[in-house]
């Protein structure tokens, strides 16, 4: 099934990709790589899941802001590489900020993690690395930044 329809099966929109926020490209591609830069959990101009995990959010509302950061991911993909140029996601690195003793993170970088599974099938199947941090932009609870291994 194309990702387009399985994302729709899913009640989910893939949305507009998001412009550059700053002096980078949204996609570097460097020979068969493509480098996605941190995509955070916004729809459009709205800023969404901003503030700590274990504090202002939830765990599952984590999950849920990196399920909408690897839709940006994937917005961007379809915009810059197209989806039928794709052998495969290689990894991901996921950034969070949370509570001191706020613990769940493997649960909360899911969220991406199922999503690029359910759209890309085995083609979703990567590594990963997570990172807490003390501050995002915009005070984002997560984003994440992805290299995908393409055809071209």
């Amino acid at each position: 099934m194309n990702p387009v329809d399985v994302i729709t099966s899913l009640g989910l929109t893939l949305p507009p990709p998001a412009a550059a926020g700053g002096n980078y490209l949204p996609v570097n591609i460097r020979g068969n790589i493509a480098y996605v830069s941190i995509q955070f959990p916004k729809r459009g101009s709205e800023f969404l899941y901003k503030g700590r995990l274990g504090q202002e959010l939830n765990t599952s509302d984590g999950y849920k802001a990196m399920e909408l950061a690897a839709l940006n991911v994937l917005a961007q993909i379809r915009e810059y590489v197209g989806f039928e140029n794709l052998v495969g996601l290689n990894h991901m690195d996921a950034y969070f900020q949370a509570s001191e003793d706020w613990d769940e993170s493997p649960m909360v970088v899911n969220g991406a993690s199922d999503l690029f599974v359910k759209v890309l099938g085995e083609k979703g199947v990567h590594s990963r690395s997570i990172f807490g941090v003390h501050r995002l932009p915009k005070n984002f609870v997560g984003g994440i930044c992805c290299s995908f291994t393409l055809s071209r």
